[in-house]
């Protein structure tokens, strides 16, 4: 009866504590972004925004905000796919630690591994490395650098993203003076009406100045909230693979290589 109780909880569509955490990347983006949308929804209400890409003649801000777009889908992108391996990486070990597989050597064509994964092609090459070795001890400390190296490798795009957006916050910037002190060069009388076109054309270009770097920075500092988010669920899979591999598949090699 025991049994039997346990097997609804197993069951539930939500899934168990640790199944949900293997999606907890995914759900630190969802948050954020909402959080980032509904921001961005009250300054709509207030008009900033449409003032903001009304007085840009340069239309800076507007390639900033594209670029912050498709840079946030990229990063939604790569926290699906850390999502995934992690459940996938803990469910083999889930498995292990239930005993309903035992790891082999000889890992070709089982089932034992999620095909495709992460996991499985580390286990893999861990598993080629010690055949080749013919029972020597088996350091794995190579492939885990050339893992490492490979995770890192989808914050790259986003990092080089935001210092994008800082330099064209930069960039506006000094569009926008320069675009103030064109007015100034071209005074050549005193009278109110001159000047009035001066402070007007002044005005404008400031303004261009000012809206690029805020739109700048604001966004800038959101991707690398996002791609922090990022790196902390990449550090949390690839912890997850070396423990799992560390603990039962590199023992389990070493001793099928010494028998």
């Amino acid at each position: 009866m025991a049994i039997s109780s346990a097997e609804p909880r197993s069951t539930f569509v939500l899934g168990t504590p640790s199944e949900a955490r293997d999606f907890m990347p995914l759900l630190r983006w969802l948050i954020l972004m909402s959080l980032t949308g509904f921001g961005c929804a009250a300054l709509w209400q207030l008009g900033l925004i449409q003032a903001m890409l009304a007085t840009d003649r340069t239309h800076i801000s507007f390639l900033i905000i594209l670029l912050f777009v498709f840079t946030s889908l990229h990063c939604l992108a790569q926290n699906w796919f850390v999502s995934r391996e992690l459940a996938a990486t803990r469910r083999f070990e889930d498995a292990l630690h239930r005993n309903r597989v035992r790891f082999s050597a000889d890992i070709d064509g089982t089932d034992q591994l999620p095909k495709g994964s992460m996991i499985a092609n580390h286990v893999a090459n861990v598993a080629t490395k010690a055949r080749v070795q013919g029972g020597r001890r088996v350091d794995q400390s190579v492939l885990l650098r050339v893992l490492i190296n490979r995770l890192r490798g989808r914050e790259r795009f986003g990092l080089f993203v935001s210092e994008a957006l800082l330099r064209l916050a930069l960039l506006g910037t000094a569009v926008g003076f320069i675009l103030m002190l064109i007015p100034m060069a071209g005074l050549n009388s005193f009278d109110a009406e001159t000047l009035r076109k001066a402070l007007s054309g002044m005005s404008g270009g400031m303004a261009v100045a000012l809206n690029i770097t805020v739109t700048g920075i604001a966004t800038a500092l959101l991707l690398k909230l996002q791609y922090f988010f990022l790196a902390t669920g990449v550090v949390e899979l690839f912890d997850k693979i070396t423990e799992v591999t560390e603990v039962h598949v590199v023992p389990a090699l070493e001793h099928t290589g010494h028998a």
